[in-house]
């Protein structure tokens, strides 16, 4: 597989505001996100050869896009993969300005929850079902319930006693808050204390409300071009270091093997990564990360799965505020899905709009310090056989690319 390093940029971007966005509807929401990125890469729509856009529930075709921005018979490809969506438009931009296929490339990620009624994501789209009926292959549980296995058997594997367990996860929670209070766009603006997230009520043992990410209404978008081009729109554009997606075969729940404790897709993807970005120390080379903490089981998990952490040692590091902002390596510093809100098809997007701010260091009262290096992660489908994606970037061009 070829090697997209240092060969495509990002030259814009924009992000609306989060959360319950009852007066404005899909189209707004994409032409906010894109017009905000166009005015960041000082570029017009005419000047955007192709386009793609994510979205899971708001929208069907190209048309979705095309529509709302007037984009003038050009090539416009929708794209889904669940949590992951978002990333995987980024992808798709980026891989046709790596190709050759064109210079100028717009991804859009953008979902529309609130005004479904929806109190959580619905199972459609995802392993095995189609809209005609299913295979009978998937797993008939709720999101919070399948990460409140993974959350049961993690504490088991570990020796974790259930409230010291819940007592590490409502950290994350509170540390996520607290980084989202810092950002006008974040769906929620409030701290949160661990009594507060240890008494929420319980909505799949052990996870309580407050270790759940919102549903929200969202938008964002990024204009990428060739890393040759891309001092001429802007002095700080941010370079595309790897890009890479694992999709596993969904067999872990009937493998005697599998540890029930771990995310095998999300290790797959970042070995992936790291190895095409010449990572080698990843705790110690990123400077910020954004991952997929749609429950705050997940992101315990993700700091050993993306090997900042040892297996079963997250508990050590969470103690140790490594993942806070002044700590040894950020994470989610925009506030994650778990306080800035998760817009599906807008998510992954919303996470590199918050790296590409840190990289070019205006991140305002969230920004970390020196950064060369920013990873962000999702993860679709689900828990037992998902789709995750890894992005990397950086704010320096290797010599001789």
């Amino acid at each position: 597989m070829g090697m997209i390093t240092d060969k495509v940029a990002i030259v814009g971007m924009g992000c609306t505001k989060f959360g319950e966005l009852w007066d404005k509807n899909v189209d707004d929401l994409i032409t906010e996100a894109t017009f905000e990125a166009c005015e960041d890469a000082g570029v017009e729509l005419k000047d955007v050869e192709a386009a793609w856009l994510g979205t899971v529930f708001s929208g069907h075709t190209a048309l979705s896009l095309s529509y709302p921005l007037k984009l003038q018979y050009i090539p416009v490809t929708r794209v889904e993969n669940m949590c992951a969506t978002g990333t995987e438009a980024l992808r798709g931009a980026a891989y046709a300005v790596a190709a050759g296929a064109c210079n100028i490339a717009l991804a859009v990620g953008v979902e529309k929850l609130k005004d479904t009624g929806w109190t959580g994501v619905q199972p459609s789209n995802v392993v095995g079902r189609t809209t005609m009926g299913t295979t009978a292959t998937e797993l008939e549980l709720s999101p919070p319930a399948l990460f409140a296995q993974l959350a049961m058997r993690y504490f088991h594997q570990y020796n974790l006693p259930t409230e010291r367990g819940k007592m590490l996860l409502a950290e994350i929670a509170v540390k996520n808050h607290h980084n989202g209070s810092l950002n006008p766009k974040a769906h929620y603006q409030n701290k949160l204390s661990v009594e507060q997230v240890m008494k929420a009520p319980i909505v799949a043992p052990p996870l309580g409300v407050l270790d759940c990410c919102g549903v929200s209404d969202g938008a964002a978008a990024a204009i990428v071009t060739r890393a040759d081009m891309a001092k001429s729109f802007r002095n700080d554009p941010i370079y595309i270091k790897s890009m890479a997606i694992s999709v596993g075969p969904s067999r872990d729940p009937v493998s005697q093997e599998y540890d029930f404790a771990h995310v095998e897709e999300n290790a797959r993807a970042s070995a992936q990564a790291y190895a095409e970005a010449g990572i080698t120390n990843p705790r110690a080379e990123l400077s910020v990360a954004e991952v997929h903490d749609c429950f705050t089981i997940h992101e315990m998990t993700v700091y050993e799965d993306l090997g900042w952490s040892k297996r079963g040692r997250a508990k050590d590091d969470i103690e140790a505020a490594t993942f806070t902002l002044k700590g040894e390596l950020p994470v989610n510093t925009d506030g994650g899905l778990k306080c800035f809100g998760h817009p599906l098809g807008a998510s992954g997007l919303r996470m590199q709009y918050e790296v590409y701010k840190q990289l070019q260091e205006k991140a305002g009262p969230r920004q970390v310090r020196n950064p060369r290096l920013g990873l962000t992660h999702n993860l679709g489908g689900s828990v037992w056989g998902g789709i995750a994606c890894i992005c990397v970037t950086g704010n320096e061009l290797h010599k001789g690319s």
